[in-house]
């Protein structure tokens, strides 16, 4: 099996990266990133990597990605990306290649509540990839009642891998979310815990672990980057800002707290005692819903306390820690590319009334992002003109 992965931002990239190791023996992939103004740095793309010795992959423009696939003709391309760049990719970029490979797409990490809109923007794709049972049967109600796509696949997210908590860690690892919460006070509370925690407790090296650094781009926009907050608090104690793998951080951890973060699942899988903050509110909103009955739910106080907890195994089991048997993806890749080519998934997204959304994607992914971030900027300058003139 002929694999082609593209990936359009740094969550995604790390996901692709790890679930090419997942494919079945004998595949063969290529990586690669699709430019657009979310493309990771390349300290990022070396960090989404760094876990399969895998080489740094180039970034392409689109047209570069579809020479690419016309030159290699994979059997299976895996469209790692944000659901508009997905659809536009399956749609328009990648469409009327011959043979047609199979089109598979999927989400980076917790996706419960399971959502119209992920599913509308992948429903052009063969297959659909999902990393718990729970999102397989939210996700096939979805499927049900909208149509559209094709299968739900089962994979356990590929890089949760078991083993044993560190042996004398002495760090204390908080995994930033861009989207929430998404107030500065909100964020700058969390940082007075964290300071808090490192004041009384001087043995411990409290991190905050970046997604990205303040001028790296990443999935998500961050309003309120968490180390510019700590700059203009005035740096009110000790605490150490890091980004790159969040592997090698965990290596180290006593303890492990986040608001809303994939990176929870992997503290619980190395058996790192951690903690979901409740301050702002348990719901699909602050992406934490999925945590309710796992046992980690607590208060910056708590934080303040360092007081950290184990996962309940009922839980891990209905969610992400599934027995590996229960995977079905791979199987239902395999089924897929023996078929044979087929006509294309149908997508929700076909028809005229969504062609104006397909060529602003179209836009992300063939112009440079230099002259997106241009043309961007003149278009509010215009705007404000025109407001000024009344």
């Amino acid at each position: 099996m002929n694999v082609l992965a593209v990936a359009d931002s740094d969550s995604y990239l790390k996901w692709a990266a790890c679930l090419l190791d997942d494919l079945p023996a004998g595949s063969s992939a290529d990586l690669v990133v699709v430019r657009t103004p979310i493309a990771p740095s390349p300290e990022q793309i070396a960090a989404a990597v760094s876990g399969g010795g895998r080489p740094a992959p180039p970034v392409l423009s689109a047209r570069s990605v579809r020479r690419l696939a016309v030159r290699t003709r994979p059997d299976v391309i895996l469209v790692a990306c944000t659901g508009p760049v997905v659809d536009v990719l399956v749609a328009d970029v990648l469409d009327g290649l011959r043979p047609r490979p199979v089109f598979v797409s999927g989400l980076p990490g917790i996706s419960v509540p399971a959502t119209e809109k992920a599913w509308i923007y992948r429903s052009g794709c063969d297959l659909f990839v999902v990393h718990s049972e729970r999102e397989a049967a939210e996700f096939g109600e979805i499927a049900r009642r909208l149509g559209g796509g094709g299968a739900v696949g089962l994979a356990r997210l590929p890089f949760l891998r078991a083993g044993a908590a560190p042996a004398g860690g002495d760090r204390v690892v908080f995994a930033t979310q861009a989207k929430v919460p998404r107030g500065r006070e909100q964020r700058e509370r969390i940082l007075a815990a964290l300071a808090e925690l490192a004041g009384r407790r001087p043995d411990l090296d409290v991190v905050v672990k970046l997604r990205a650094l303040e001028d790296e781009r990443q999935t998500h926009r961050e309003r309120h980057h968490y180390q510019r907050l700590w700059r203009e608090m005035g740096e009110p104690g000790r605490l150490r800002f890091a980004a790159g793998p969040m592997h090698e951080q965990l290596a180290h951890a006593a303890g492990f707290v986040t608001v809303s973060s994939t990176a929870a699942l992997e503290a619980i899988a190395v058996g790192v005692p951690s903690l979901v903050l409740t301050d702002f509110g348990v719901s699909a909103e602050m992406i934490n819903l999925v945590f309710e009955g796992s046992g980690l739910l607590g208060t910056l106080d708590d934080l303040a306390g360092g007081r950290f907890r184990a996962a309940s195994p009922a839980w891990c089991t209905a969610n992400y820690f599934h027995p590996a048997e229960r995977d079905d993806w791979a199987a239902l890749l395999a089924g897929l590319v023996s078929a044979g080519p087929g006509g294309p998934a149908a997508s929700l997204l076909d028809g005229p009334g969504h062609a104006a959304a397909r060529r602003r994607a179209r836009l992300r992914v063939e112009v440079h992002p230099s002259m997106l971030r241009a043309g961007y900027r003149a278009k509010r300058r215009v705007r404000r003109y025109l407001a000024a003139l009344g």
